[in-house]
Formats: C-alpha cells, sequence, structure tokens
C-alpha cells in the first residue's frame, strides 16, 4: 500500500524567510526588522489563494475552511477556459500536490492541509481522479492533526469521485472505528473486500466488528 501524502506552505520558502530576519541581529536595527517582519508576511500571504480575503492576521494560520472554495465557485471561475487552460491549472495543481507531499514527509502537516487545499482550489472539476487523490491526501494530513470529523469529509469526497478508491476507503474505515461509529466502519470494510478480498484488516474487522454490534446493542 503507498504511502499517504500531504501539502502545505512550501517549507523552503519559509526557512528562507526566517533566515533573512534572523540573520545579521546585531546589524538590525527596530526599523529593519519590522521591515523584514513585513517581508515573511507577504510570502506567507502570496501563498495562499485569495489571501487577502482570507487572512485575518498575516501571521495566523488560517482555518481549513476558510481556504476552501465551493464547487461552484470553482466551475463559475473556470467556466470560459479553452481545454488547454484547464490542463494548464491542472498542472499547477499537481505541482501544489508535490509540496504538499513533501510538507507531509517532513511532518508539516498544517502545511499539508493548505497546499492539498490550494491544489483543490486550483483543479478542474472535469479532472476528477486527481480531485480525489487530493481529498484522501488531505484526509490523511488532518488524522496526523488528529482532526478526525474533517478527515472524514475529505474521504467522503475522495470516494464520491472514485467509488472504489480502495485507499480512501480504508482510511475512512479506520477514522469510523476509531470514532466508535462501529456500523459505519463495517460498511466500508465490507465494501473493501469486495474490492480487495485478501486484505487482511478487512477480513479481521469483517469477523470482529458484528460481535462488537451486537454487544453494543444488548
Amino acid at each position: 500500500m503507498d504511502a499517504c501524502s500531504g501539502a502545505s506552505i512550501d517549507s523552503h520558502d519559509v526557512n528562507k524567510a526566517k533566515s533573512e530576519s534572523s540573520d545579521g541581529d546585531d546589524k538590525l536595527d527596530m526599523k529593519d526588522c519590522k521591515e523584514s517582519l513585513l517581508n515573511c508576511e507577504e510570502q506567507i500571504n502570496a501563498a495562499e489563494i485569495e489571501s487577502d480575503e482570507e487572512y485575518s492576521d498575516a501571521k495566523d494560520v488560517c482555518s481549513d475552511e476558510e481556504l476552501d472554495m465551493e464547487e461552484e465557485s470553482i466551475a463559475d471561475s473556470h467556466k470560459d477556459l479553452s481545454d488547454d487552460q484547464l490542463e494548464i491549472l491542472k498542472d499547477e495543481a499537481i505541482t501544489l500536490k508535490s509540496k504538499g507531499n513533501d510538507c507531509f514527509k517532513n511532518a508539516e502537516y498544517k502545511e499539508a492541509v493548505n497546499f492539498y487545499t490550494q491544489a483543490l482550489n486550483t483543479c478542474p472539476l472535469k479532472y476528477q481522479n486527481d480531485r480525489s487523490i487530493l481529498y484522501a491526501n488531505r484526509a490523511a494530513a488532518r488524522i496526523s492533526l488528529d482532526k478526525k470529523e474533517e478527515a472524514v469529509l475529505d474521504c467522503n469526497k475522495a470516494i464520491e469521485l472514485n467509488p472504489n478508491y480502495l485507499k480512501a476507503l480504508i482510511r475512512r474505515a479506520q477514522l469510523h472505528k476509531k470514532m466508535d461509529n462501529l456500523e459505519r466502519a463495517l460498511e466500508d470494510y465490507q465494501k473493501i473486500m469486495e474490492l480487495d478480498r485478501n486484505n487482511a484488516e478487512a477480513r479481521a474487522a469483517c469477523a470482529t466488528l458484528p460481535g462488537i454490534n451486537e454487544k453494543n446493542e444488548n
């Protein structure tokens, strides 16, 4: 099974900004420090889509919900674009996803979530498989942040776009189990068994979860 991946603000740019703001402390006066801080904040703003509207404070991290665009808004913004232009946007989304993957590998999960969200805001709706992967990856990053409910919603979207997406089904089943939504977990594990009868986790769950449900009912 492939490892999960995530996305967010480019760690290289952030480290560079921190270096520029901290280098030569002995030489910087208060005015220089203030200008350096503003430069860092501008880099953070530039990394977010529609950051002027989304950020109430450049130093604060936006919530994921603030960054998400409605699908209707995405469709409306792309309606007059040619196929070639849509393809360019998809490539931009893939680049953002790759940055997110790097952040996830570096355990920078908040940044990963933000990059995946930017990619979803960029990727045209017609590329359903790419968007499904983005939702599944963002779910993995949110799980690492212990945001289970948000992760379930991302898994729901990933599976809606690709009903046979095994990784997203496994991820959602695990979440339901952790959240004691045992009936839903069992449903997902049964679907996993339909797709992969050799999946050891699903086989074990299908054998044990019905008994757990009966015990809870009693």
